[in-house]
């Protein structure tokens, strides 16, 4: 691995937890970059967190208990997780964060 990425990766650890932008060397949409919270950082790829997932509908669950059968199952249908960006480290051209 090239000794540029130990310094770039020792950078973006710094900001695991934080939104950042990581702009990439690939044509179209995705040079334009993605935007979201740095999840993980290793030597072969980053993980963002792009799209966070829907808060659940019915926070405590006996709630739910009053609905019909299929309100209560529409409830925990839609994608829980949201979104991640896997980006390969050799794909990666900069980055930028908060000043903070």
């Amino acid at each position: 691995m090239d000794n540029w990425f130990g310094s770039l990766k020792d950078d973006l650890c710094r900001y695991i937890g934080q939104t950042v932008t990581i702009f990439t060397t690939s044509g179209g949409c995705s040079g334009s970059g993605f935007t979201g919270v740095l999840v993980s950082v290793s030597e072969c790829s980053i993980r963002l967190l792009v799209s966070a997932g829907q808060a659940p509908a019915c926070a405590i669950g006996s709630s739910c208990s009053g609905y019909s059968n299929n309100y209560y199952n529409n409830c925990y249908n839609s994608n829980p997780l949201g979104a991640i960006a896997v980006i390969p480290t050799n794909s990666i051209a900069a980055f930028t964060h908060n000043a903070i």
